[in-house]
């Protein structure tokens, strides 16, 4: 092989495999909330398979699972806590209103 085409070659070194984030023991149910609140972004946002490192079918098992308990309210469908705090606002008058006719 000459040098030009050697130039263009991919080296061969050794890649590290990652572990995957779902063992064989974790069950994929949506009354595992501390398996399931893994692939929840802090928005509250289920993540996608790339970010996840899973396979199709375990992403089709969690994103259900989410579903679900989110529909039983064992997740929260905003995970934003400020959105709901209620703040200081101005005061409103409280007396008696007059009509201008």
């Amino acid at each position: 092989m000459d040098k030009s085409k050697r130039l263009f070659r991919k080296s061969k070194r050794p890649f590290r495999r990652r572990l995957p984030p779902i063992g064989s023991g974790d069950r994929i149910d949506y009354r595992n909330i501390s398996l399931l609140s893994r692939f929840i972004s802090e928005q509250g946002k289920i993540l996608s398979r790339r970010v996840n490192r899973l396979t199709l079918k375990q992403q089709r098992l969690i994103t259900i699972a989410i579903k679900q308990a989110r529909i039983l309210s064992l997740l929260p469908f905003l995970n934003n806590e400020k959105q709901f705090e209620r703040t200081e606002s101005t005061p409103r008058a409280t007396g008696p209103r007059t009509r201008n006719k």
